[in-house]
């Protein structure tokens, strides 16, 4: 193994640590104005996440630190070409921060209304961008001779398979969010969300199989990647299996800790699964 595929390995597990320890942050901010019907539950639901929230963005930032060090060519061409998309990212991780910290400035119901949908609106935005540029990499994306991304406007990206991978990101997370929340409430909420659980993990079970049996049916290289290393199919085989234990874990309430720290998992394996199926520069 070369310098060059370690710190592959060590950026895809940036990117994986990310999702995980930030998912669910996504995950409350896309539930918070539907479960929490009340002020004092809204608050319960920032408060579960306050003191981490901030702290799990900064694996974004070591990603990209990583990604410009040992990949600048990349970076330079990716940064440049989807710099409309990553202005967006930038607006929304700022919106999130300013949402939680101008919703308490004032007392009216109103006012905290509007940043908790401002909340809500920027999370799920977060969740489908980073969907969206997965599934535009994971596909691949056109260069020219000079290494630029071939990519006009931000609607470029908008291809049926990205938005599909956007659509599966937003399920991951609120997935994700809800068992979070399951652990760190009580009551009314807590039965709320309990509610969601499984409706969230079905949907996601379900959007993740469209997912993959897209890549096979369009004949994409990420599937010929897969049928030249067949070995590779243990990572979303890895994936479904984790999925289908978790759901029958978070039923039994008192192993919700185990199911929580199990559904972490498919995000690992799903983001190194779109990573091992790319094609070999041996398999054409």
């Amino acid at each position: 193994m070369s310098l060059a595929d370690l710190w592959f390995v060590l950026f895809i597990l940036i990117i994986a640590a990310y999702l995980v320890l930030d998912g669910f942050d996504l995950g409350v901010g896309i539930l918070h104005p539907f479960v929490a019907r009340t002020d004092g539950e809204r608050r319960v639901v920032l408060n579960a996440i306050g003191p981490i929230w901030d702290g799990n963005e900064v694996w974004l930032v070591v990603g990209g630190g990583v990604l410009f060090a040992a990949f600048p060519i990349v970076y330079a061409a990716l940064f440049s070409g989807f710099y409309g998309a990553m202005m967006l990212v930038l607006f929304c991780l700022i919106l999130r921060t300013v949402a939680i910290e101008f919703r308490s400035k004032m007392g009216s119901a109103g006012w905290r209304a509007v940043w908790d949908y401002v909340f809500f609106g920027a999370s799920l935005g977060l969740a489908v961008l980073l969907g969206v540029a997965l599934g535009n990499i994971a596909r691949g994306i056109p260069l020219n001779e000079a290494g630029e991304v071939e990519v006009n406007n931000i609607f470029d990206l908008l291809n049926p398979f990205a938005l599909l991978v956007g659509l599966t990101s937003i399920a991951m997370v609120t997935m994700h969010g809800a068992l979070y929340l399951n652990l760190k409430t009580e009551g009314m909420l807590q039965e709320r969300v309990q509610r969601l659980v499984p409706i969230t993990m079905v949907i996601f079970a379900l959007l993740a199989a469209v997912t993959g049996a897209a890549v096979f049916l369009q004949q994409d290289p990420i599937a010929d990647g897969y049928l030249a290393n067949p070995w590779r199919f243990i990572f979303p085989i890895a994936a479904a299996v984790v999925v289908r234990e978790s759901f029958s874990l978070a039923s039994l309430g008192p192993l919700l800790l185990v199911a929580y720290l199990l559904v972490s998992a498919p995000v690992l394996a799903h983001i190194t699964a779109r990573a091992a199926g790319l094609p070999d520069e041996d398999d054409g």
